[in-house]
């Protein structure tokens, strides 16, 4: 993959890898989308604006988001193999780069670029980030520390494509989806060798990528499937043991990543083809809050800090306008 003398992918470069994510995203922006209904009138999400832009040109594409207490937003930037820190005002800062393969990510399933993907941070302050590349000596979960170089804790197969990070830190365990393999993996948090904990049909890809978001919430793992348009629930049993998925909610094409709103099981969720952000209840029915008119460039992920909402938009197909997005939650739902 042709790169700058900085070892960031060119705009010319991050055009034609992005074909293959233009074509899909396509595909699965036309399913229809059963479970919503249209944009509600006086939505639940209020202060909306656009806190941050990012450079695309430098392949700034924001795939995932971790907050710390201050508000502040550790992100990763998909093309650029990069992990940034957006502050509270905005301003956005590198943390580390992530080493580039030896042929640039060709080999990358499904996408042949390498990028960062998954993030989340741990109460001690360190960051572990998910990297796929298509190649042995890189794929896999790596930890970032204050003043370290970025170190890979956990290899994971070349062949797939590690996507979603979740965090269980009473239990010291992180939970990672494969969006190619239709896996989810579990890997202690000091790092070691990955175990399959769950190949269930239902995290299967149909075509382009299945197992996507992932969270650990209420004795179990949530896990999205953004082929499949599904919201599943996988219970944790005793000894770590992955139970039968279980279908929450459908129809929700292009389904990424996703967040609790800290009510039940309900959660706002990004659909990155369809360029909405959507509101599921817990009894699986879903309200668009956010769409294009809101600034929105293809959302990929989502988090929550009591009742501010950040959005992270990637623009990979919209190809405009990279940013962050901020939001309140009303207390009116």
């Amino acid at each position: 993959m042709p790169e700058n003398s900085e070892g960031i992918m060119s705009k010319r470069s991050i055009k034609i890898t992005m074909s293959a994510v233009l074509a899909a995203a396509a595909l699965t922006a036309a399913a229809p989308a059963t479970a919503m209904s249209a944009k509600a009138p006086l939505a639940p999400l209020t202060d909306v604006r656009i806190a941050t832009h990012f450079n695309l040109s430098a392949g700034q594409m924001p795939e995932n988001i971790a907050l710390l207490p201050d508000g502040t937003a550790d992100v990763t930037f998909a093309a650029s193999r990069q992990v940034a820190q957006v502050t509270p005002r905005g301003a956005t800062r590198i943390l580390a780069t992530l080493p580039a393969p030896a042929d640039g990510g060709v080999k990358t399933p499904v996408l042949g670029f390498a990028l960062a993907t998954g993030i989340v941070r741990t109460s001690d302050g360190t960051v572990y980030v998910l990297y796929a590349t298509g190649t042995a000596d890189l794929t896999g979960l790596w930890r970032l520390r204050p003043g370290r170089a970025p170190q890979r804790i956990a290899a994971l197969p070349a062949n797939g494509l590690p996507n979603g990070l979740a965090l269980d830190e009473h239990g010291k365990r992180l939970y990672i989806t494969d969006s190619v393999l239709g896996t989810v993996w579990t890997v202690p948090i000091a790092g070691g060798k990955p175990t399959a904990w769950s190949t269930a049909p239902e995290l299967a890809r149909a075509g382009f990528l299945g197992a996507n978001g992932a969270k650990v919430h209420r004795g179990a793992l949530w896990v999205t499937n953004l082929d499949r348009g599904t919201l599943l629930r996988i219970p944790i049993r005793s000894g770590n043991r992955a139970g039968a998925p279980q279908v929450k909610a459908s129809g929700l094409a292009g389904i990424d990543d996703f967040a609790f709103t800290g009510r039940g099981d309900e959660i706002l969720a990004a659909l990155n083809g369809p360029n909405t952000v959507v509101r599921i209840k817990s009894d699986g029915t879903g309200t668009t809050v956010l769409d294009a008119t809101d600034g929105l460039q293809n959302p990929t992920s989502i988090a929550l800090r009591g009742n501010d909402v950040y959005v992270l938009s990637a623009a990979y197909t919209t190809a405009t306008d990279p940013n962050l997005l901020r939001a309140r939650l009303s207390d009116h739902r």
